[in-house]
């Protein structure tokens, strides 16, 4: 089974990013895990219990795998080679093929250094002579997908068709009652979300999509890959 580690700086990163995605993997069979660098606490309305609880809640609907939080401090984080160690031996650990991260052009310091960590922690996973937890091991690919506080259009490697997963990605989303509708920011959201799946779904032909961008150049084994 192939194993997949989707990395968010917060929770609620993975959801807003790429739940359709996760969702439709899931449901194919791969084993899909998060792992959120920090708690995302404090915020203006939640609390570590409550977001723990809405993380959870979330991963059910899209049928993640497994969901893990580091203790990595949010609004304070740093891409300094202790973090990368603990990114390095989830990586280790876990052993996914595939990595997705989040973007490099962010408005949010903690997106950018989380991002930046969760990239360079791909070359530590493969170290020897170290006390880390787990057997080296270097994911095949790490790829990027947009969860951005700045707003922006980026021109993807490809994009994931979700139409049929849609619906979910909404209902994981929304599951952060916290952060959006105590704020009164429940409608933005789902116009927002809305707004983006359908802009990316119509550069391929379909009703919904989520954008992901590679620094690595990907490889087709048959022309219908790219038809489908």
């Amino acid at each position: 089974m192939t194993e997949i580690l989707v990395v968010g700086t917060h929770p609620d990163d993975a959801e807003l990013g790429i739940g359709g995605a996760i969702a439709a993997w899931g449901a194919k069979g791969y084993a899909v895990s998060i792992l959120d660098l920090t708690n995302g606490e404090p915020t203006p309305f939640g609390d570590p219990a409550t977001r723990g609880a809405e993380a959870a809640a979330a991963a059910q609907i899209l049928g993640v795998k497994r969901r893990i939080t580091l203790d990595l401090p949010n609004r304070e984080l740093v891409d300094t080679p202790a973090s990368r160690r603990k990114v390095a031996e989830v990586y280790r650990t876990l052993r996914p093929e595939l990595v997705f991260i989040q973007g490099s052009v962010d408005a949010h310091p903690d997106h950018i250094e989380g991002a930046s960590l969760a990239w360079k922690a791909r070359f530590d996973a493969k170290l020897t002579k170290t006390d880390m937890a787990g057997d080296p091991f270097y994911p095949k690919k790490v790829i990027r997908y947009l969860a951005s506080h700045l707003p922006h259009v980026v021109q993807p490697t490809f994009v994931f068709d979700i139409s049929a997963t849609f619906d979910r990605k909404l209902a994981a989303a929304l599951c952060y009652r916290s952060q959006f509708e105590a704020a009164g920011r429940r409608d933005w959201l789902v116009e927002k979300l809305t707004l983006m799946a359908r802009y990316y779904g119509d550069l391929i032909g379909v009703r919904y999509g989520e954008a992901f961008m590679s620094e690595e150049t990907l490889g087709l084994s048959d022309l219908r890959d790219i038809t489908r």
